[in-house]
């Protein structure tokens, strides 16, 4: 089901940055989003994803910079005045008319054909085909939630916003929603731009992902280009569930070596082909998901005892304590883990990270289909 028909909006930002008070929201930033995709604005609560959109949609003005349409200056020109379309955390619908007429509201004043069954489909790919009679207050807040989703795109805007537009909904539903929406937007021609705390809804939903911290346009680019070679640090922090383990090392003479604990030995050296130059204090991260029961091939075994085993969903996440430090190995299946109990976790260094003492990347696994380890 196409949102809306006609070209994609192309959306540039130009050294926009944002200044309230004392207080910095936005350090200058360029983006140039891809028209027709989606791009996935990730980061922790007050990274800026919110003042960000709120400035592409024209509800604020920067301080700086500028803000282009299809490469027209639009900074400064009020929301009313734009063809977006606007979904927050809190949900917004017309109280006064029924989850059918709030859909079909932006239908109507396009004097669209086929409305009734534009409002049903939307309504039941988001669930909420059995309320559409009712009035929003009759409704759970979730299910407010996805009127306002529904609307929103009933509008069919060439820009759609959306601000952690899942974040009140429980588990089951959101995984649910996220992949209804992976398919809305997959067939939509619509600019879309949806930010999230969660790294799994960016892998989920995002042809691109800008990742935010404190304010900092961190890195932009292809999804699984930026979650596979994070540019630095804090790119691997923001963009890693759970948080990507890592480990002081430094460089020797037959590669990484990992920095033992007060009183613990040194495991062998892992054998990585570093940059030319580098040495010295280095960070090695490792995903959790690559963490293993069983030796790696050319690999290191960290033997360690278990703190703490946790079921979450299909998955089973393992605290374990090693001479390098606290581990967490996330496992598929449901595995039961004694606490106290001794575990070795298989390290593959094909599959690690590896960081320079200013956090900038130095290298990352490599990938199928891609030259180099970068």
């Amino acid at each position: 089901m196409a949102l809306r028909p006609g070209a994609a909006m192309r959306l540039s930002l130009e050294r926009v940055g944002q200044v309230v008070g004392a207080g910095t929201h936005l350090y200058p930033l360029d983006l140039d989003l891809q028209p027709g995709a989606v791009t996935v604005l990730l980061g922790a609560t007050q990274a800026g994803k919110t003042s960000l959109m709120r400035l592409m949609a024209g509800l604020d003005r920067p301080t700086q910079g500028s803000v282009r349409v299809d490469g027209r200056d639009v900074t400064g020109v009020p929301v009313r005045e734009r063809n977006v379309a606007m979904v927050y955390q809190q949900f917004i619908n017309y109280p006064s008319m029924t989850v059918y007429d709030n859909i079909a509201s932006p239908l109507k004043l396009r004097r669209e054909a086929g409305i009734e069954a534009r409002v049903r489909e939307l309504a039941a790919r988001l669930h909420i085909g059995p309320y559409l009679k009712r009035l929003p207050a009759e409704l759970s807040g979730g299910q407010q939630q996805r009127v306002a989703l529904a609307r929103a795109m009933a509008k069919a805007a060439p820009l759609m916003l959306l601000d952690e537009p899942l974040v009140n909904l429980d588990y089951k539903l959101r995984e649910e929603l996220r992949e209804e929406l992976a398919q809305l937007f997959a067939a939509s021609d619509a600019t879309v731009v949806y930010a999230t705390t969660e790294p799994g809804e960016a892998l989920l939903l995002g042809g691109y992902t800008a990742v935010l911290d404190a304010g900092e346009l961190l890195q932009y680019g292809p999804t699984a280009e930026v979650f596979h070679a994070p540019r630095n640090l804090r790119v691997a922090r923001a963009f890693s569930d759970p948080p990507m383990n890592l480990l002081a090392a430094e460089a020797g003479a037959q590669g990484v070596v990992l920095q033992p604990r007060a009183g613990q030995m040194a495991p062998a050296p892992l054998p990585l082909a570093l940059p030319p130059g580098a040495r010295g204090q280095l960070t090695l991260g490792v995903r959790s998901s690559d963490l293993h029961l069983a030796p790696q091939a050319g690999g290191l075994v960290l033997h360690g005892s278990v703190e703490l085993a946790e079921i979450s969903g299909s998955d089973t996440f393992v605290h374990v304590a090693t001479p390098v430090g606290e581990l967490v190995a996330q496992f598929t299946g449901v595995h039961r883990f004694e606490l106290g109990a001794h575990l070795d976790l298989g390290l593959d260094p094909a599959q690690v990270y590896v960081f320079d003492a200013s956090g900038a990347l130095l290298l990352a696994p490599r990938r199928a289909g891609r030259a180099g380890g970068r």
